[in-house]
């Protein structure tokens, strides 16, 4: 549990022991998983692997309290005295952050880094390209960057509105970029999952190379599904084969996303075509749950179950892993309330409650799938979330419940927005989150006049 571990038995009551550090021992025990004992003898951390370590030093963090979040300054000096027995409910427990949409620079991923590390979260997938911006370097295609990492202005609300934010916006990471932020995350036994996104979501890579495209066009300023996609050329297919090639190269993860979703046409050949290419890489692709339409994946194909949870189920069903991440529950760029003054209100309301409330395996198992649930992860789409702090707005807290969701037995806690508020928003505050608040947002978090689309 992130929060406030459980099963939690303490020491002659709650007796305070002075912190001297600890002591790690290796035992046998579930991946992720610890034993943190607290007395006048020092801490003792009993992990079951290297990543339960890491675990039950956030968790020793945690005891220590919000002063053991600043950077600098005094620290604390006690702790109380417990026993903690501790591992994680699943294995995949997931952020994905779109940086196409709005580029986060290099420092803001690493702080996310961190943020998912204090959560005890160990994936984060990295939606590298899209229509409005590709931020992946490719040393054989310089143009995906040179022309495709910027455009000339961006969609100031809604698609529906006339208003626009009338200036460029644009960035991208070089390899090297990346390779830091892979072994940043690494260090703190988190998995980067890089995605470019095929065939649809491509018109940024059109703008650079209009040959792969089957229309023309230049780096989309618009939100929502465009209906321009990559054609299904030979030649097309060897471009991407070459760009996943160097893909590969700087993301050493199991894991590689591919996309598929929202293509009008669903050009599954070439979805089929790069997913094999992944699996001769010797890793995993990944895809949204629209890769079920393509026709026959390759054995070890990852499905995104994005659309509700029954495209999951079928992928369970037909033998594929799956990752919970359906809108209605765990998309955090969805508004936050019914309340007026939430920022650009799109989607539906998806209130803190609501995602401690969710549960990632669907009612329809039976537990006799041939998949595996491997987890789930929060999606946070920036088509609306312009900077740092609108993004910190949109994630927190709600981020903190899914990672509790993610973390601990399946059974809720009504106290869970009480220990929520008493404990770990102080927290947020001295890692400098700018969070919303429990009883909505601050006046400069709001924007007035600026329309979305509520659902």
């Amino acid at each position: 549990m992130n929060l406030l571990p459980r099963p939690v038995s303490y020491v002659d009551g709650g007796r305070l022991c002075e912190y001297r550090g600890w002591e790690t021992v290796l035992v046998d025990g579930p991946p992720g998983g610890y034993r943190l004992l607290s007395s006048d003898d020092g801490v003792l951390i009993e992990a079951n692997d290297a990543a339960g370590e890491m675990n039950a030093l956030q968790t020793l963090r945690q005891l220590l309290g919000p002063q053991a979040f600043r950077a600098a300054g005094e620290k604390p000096v006690v702790i109380p005295a417990c026993e903690i027995v501790d591992h994680p409910r699943f294995q995949w427990r997931g952020v994905m952050l779109d940086v196409s949409r709005h580029f986060l620079p290099k420092r803001e991923v690493l702080r996310y880094v961190e943020l998912l590390s204090a959560h005890k979260l160990n994936v984060l997938h990295l939606h590298l390209t899209d229509d409005q911006g590709w931020r992946f370097e490719v040393k054989r295609y310089p143009k995906l960057t040179e022309v495709g990492s910027w455009r000339e202005d961006s969609r100031f609300g809604d698609r529906r509105s006339a208003g626009m934010a009338g200036r460029p916006h644009g960035g991208f990471y070089t390899q090297d970029d990346l390779r830091e932020i892979v072994e940043y995350a690494r260090s703190r036994h988190i998995a980067v999952i890089p995605e470019i996104d095929i065939p649809g979501h491509s018109q940024a890579a059109i703008a650079a190379y209009p040959e792969l495209g089957v229309h023309g066009g230049g780096v989309w300023t618009d939100w929502g599904v465009n209906e321009r996609v990559l054609n299904t050329d030979e030649s097309t297919v060897d471009f991407y084969r070459n760009v996943f090639d160097e893909l590969m190269d700087v993301f050493p993860s199991e894991v590689i996303g591919l996309g598929g979703d929202e293509a009008p046409g669903h050009e599954g050949e070439l979805v089929r075509a790069i997913a094999k290419h992944v699996v001769r890489g010797g890793r995993r692709p990944y895809g949204w749950d629209e890769v079920l339409e393509s026709g026959p994946l390759p054995v070890g194909t990852i499905v995104a179950s994005w659309r509700g949870v029954e495209p999951g189920i079928t992928a369970l069903r037909e033998g594929h892993d799956v990752v919970m991440c359906p809108e209605q529950h765990v998309y955090l760029d969805y508004r936050q309330s019914e309340s007026l003054d939430e920022p650009i209100p799109v989607g539906t309301v998806t209130t803190l409650e609501d995602v401690y409330a969710w549960d990632p395996v669907p009612a329809g198992l039976t537990g006799e799938e041939p998949g595996r649930l491997l987890g789930a992860q929060a999606n946070i789409w920036t088509e609306h979330l312009d900077s740092a702090r609108r993004v910190d707005y949109a994630a927190f807290p709600r981020l903190a419940a899914f990672a509790e969701v993610m973390w601990s037995p399946a059974e809720k806690d009504p106290q869970f927005v009480q220990r929520l508020a008493e404990h770990h928003l102080p927290r947020l505050d001295a890692l400098g989150v700018e969070y919303r608040p429990l009883d909505g947002p601050l006046p400069w978090q709001k924007l007035p006049g600026v329309p979305g689309f509520p659902r």
